[in-house]
């Protein structure tokens, strides 16, 4: 599979999962795993780079005495996804 396309595909999974609502890292694999195997050192950097996109904000939150980093889509990051889907489309009409 070409690695655009890959990475393509990666990043709407990773943002679709976040549609319904925040989520941290953990859940969003748990999440994702029907679909698709992940791992964390996928995940992360992708996360990073999402964030660093302006796809996703992050916020942290206190979970059994430690903070846990919570992520959630923006408005961006859904235009995001709604390219991918065009795009998918036209890939596969050809």
């Amino acid at each position: 599979m070409d690695t655009q396309l890959k990475r393509g595909v990666l990043d709407a999974c990773v943002l679709s999962a976040l549609l319904s609502a925040d989520s941290y890292g953990y859940q969003i694999i748990k999440d994702i795993s029907p679909y698709m195997t992940i791992s964390e050192s996928t995940l992360y950097p992708i996360l990073r780079r999402l964030e660093s996109g302006g796809y996703l904000d992050t916020y942290s939150k206190e979970h059994n005495s430690r903070l846990r980093k919570y992520y959630s889509i923006t408005p961006t990051g859904i235009e995001k996804i709604e390219e991918f889907l065009t795009e998918w489309e036209s890939i596969m009409e050809l």
